[in-house]
């Protein structure tokens, strides 16, 4: 049975089963995942994942159900999970976007990525390979070589009309070497998410990768203190999708923002502007629709420093008497519906990445951090993290630190920004949805070097 004819037989005994509205939301996953190690082919991994959830009123409570099967016995299994799961809810019943709407003329889907052959992706990988054991003898072992294509379809059908599509795809690359000096051992990674295969170069990757676990030897310990701090891109980035919640209109209702009540008002350094952006040509988030079939839209969330919204979807907007934003989302059919942005990052500015530590007379950049999960907390913005990177001295880089702590709040950082850069970069998938982030310089944060 195919997804048209599962929603029309959904609707005809919906309607007979006493459902006042239902909503019918599907996605396909298909992948391909090849990995190499010391050059020969030790992965070959196809996936085709396909389900479908449920989502309806009945009694005026909402109710969920979902499946990976197509037939007629799914049918009655849906309405009959998703009446039960009705009765069984004691929230407040969610909202069903009726009106009808214009959306963006806007395709994400590459052609010409799905045209790309498997022995293709083998032969780029055993070319970055080559090219990293020959870049340097102090490379000892290539720990992982991994490329994957990815397309994607997820599509939402109501019973009043609306039906929506869409298709989108990717390709990724990972890599990920050792390097080792004496009794030192350090890691170098490299990661690309792109739709041009061409674009991506064997030689850029493997100098990318080598010289950045190079960059690591002969780490040394600096004074515990508040140090001028350079976060680089994706440092930043990561940061930045920690805190994402902070935004949702659904924390700051459930009083778990510190955002609450601050709509017009300075949160940031003034030339800081945070953007989401559904359009993206290479968003792995870009959509026209969200997850309750509202168009999307370009947002500035924060512009001149100042917060001008939160991510909201139907039922968020309702209760503050506004339109939704257009950011009701699903991480999965498997889920209900929530709220998360699309493409959000913040907008970059002119300055090099060199250019942001240039004048520091002494500071740090740091370049990765770990344990955001646990040493962050999303109401509070504290956030007391693990941390690696460079000790600066007059504006030149002496060499890494020893692992660091950084510790601060992240509503004081951003009204601490004082240089933004224009080295603009993703994170990869994110729960909290496509995040990135220039390098930031900011005016200081304890650090304290083991």
């Amino acid at each position: 049975m195919v997804i048209e004819q599962l929603k029309e037989k959904l609707y005809i005994e919906g309607e007979k089963v006493g459902f006042s509205h239902l909503e019918l939301y599907y996605e396909r996953t298909e992948s391909l995942t090849i990995g190499l190690y010391e050059g020969e082919v030790d992965k070959y991994d196809f996936s085709d994942v396909q389900g479908a959830s449920v989502r309806g009123l009945h009694n005026g409570k909402t109710g969920y159900a979902y499946t990976e099967k197509f037939d007629e016995e799914a049918v009655s299994y849906l309405l009959d999970s998703a009446w039960e799961n009705a009765e069984l809810n004691e929230t407040e019943s969610e909202e069903f976007y009726q009106n009808q709407a214009s959306y963006e003329d806007a395709r994400f889907f590459t052609p010409e990525l799905e045209r790309i052959k498997p022995e293709e992706m083998i032969g780029f990988l055993q070319d970055v390979e080559k090219k990293i054991l020959a870049y340097d003898p102090r490379v000892t072992k290539i720990a992982t070589s991994q490329m994957r294509y990815q397309k994607w379809e997820k599509g939402l059908l109501q019973h009043n009309g609306l039906a929506l599509k869409e298709t989108n795809n990717m390709l990724m690359f990972y890599v990920a070497v050792f390097v080792q000096a004496n009794e030192e051992l350090k890691t170098g990674t490299t990661f690309r998410m792109t739709k041009d295969f061409k674009g991506i170069n064997a030689d850029e990757v493997a100098k990318e990768a080598v010289e950045q676990a190079l960059s690591m030897l002969g780490e040394q310990s600096y004074p515990n203190k508040k140090y001028p701090v350079v976060l680089r891109n994706d440092a930043a980035a990561s940061l930045l999708a920690v805190f994402v919640s902070s935004f949702s209109a659904q924390t700051v209702q459930d009083n778990q923002s510190r955002l609450q009540g601050k709509l017009g008002e300075k949160i940031a350094a003034e030339h800081v502007n945070l953007i989401d952006n559904p359009f993206l040509p290479e968003g792995v988030r870009s959509a026209t629709f969200d997850a309750e079939g509202v168009p999307t839209r370009k947002r500035i969330v924060v512009e001149g420093g100042k917060l001008q919204t939160y991510f909201h979807n139907l039922k968020t907007a309702k209760k503050d008497g506004v339109e939704t934003t257009g950011h009701a989302s699903r991480n999965s059919y498997k889920d209900s519906v929530g709220i998360s942005p699309t493409n959000f990052y913040i907008e970059s500015a002119t300055q090099t990445y060199e250019g942001l530590y240039e004048k520091i007379t002494e500071g740090i950049i740091i370049t990765g951090l770990a344990g955001l999960h646990s040493g962050a907390n999303p109401i509070s913005g504290d956030f007391s993290l693990a941390a690696e990177g460079y000790y600066v001295r007059e504006g030149k880089i002496v060499g890494p630190t020893k692992q660091m702590t950084v510790a601060g709040n992240f509503l004081d950082l951003l009204q601490d920004i004082e240089e933004i850069g224009e080295d603009l970069e993703f994170l990869p998938m994110d729960y909290n949805g496509y995040i990135g982030s220039p390098s930031l310089k900011i005016k200081n944060l304890a650090i304290t070097i083991d």
